[in-house]
């Protein structure tokens, strides 16, 4: 994915914007494999050899994006849940 297509991607949801983290780029600098993360929605959008996959929640499948969104919130400290989210995993629990 060239550096220029990025600058022109939002979120499909709710047009906000999207912060990319590179996992792979190739000689020429384009980003082969990370993702994006909305700034509102917290939505996750794997990238694969190149292509984003920025589908609706409805026609994209958990279990088979799992085992690369789970090296993603691996590679930023977090868990994805099964809603293409990452989960705050540093809650506290308030005691009564």
């Amino acid at each position: 994915m060239r550096p220029e297509t990025i600058a022109k991607l939002c979120c499909p949801f709710d047009k906000a914007d999207l912060e990319l983290t590179t996992t792979g780029k190739d000689l020429e600098g384009n980003v082969l494999e990370g993702f994006f993360e909305c700034t509102e929605c917290k939505r996750i959008y794997p990238i694969m050899k190149g292509v984003p996959i920025m589908n609706p929640d409805e026609y994209r499948e958990f279990h088979l994006e799992q085992p690369m969104l789970e090296a993603y919130g691996a590679h930023v400290n977090k868990q994805i849940g099964a809603n293409f989210k990452f989960e705050d995993t540093s809650s506290h629990q308030i005691e009564k």
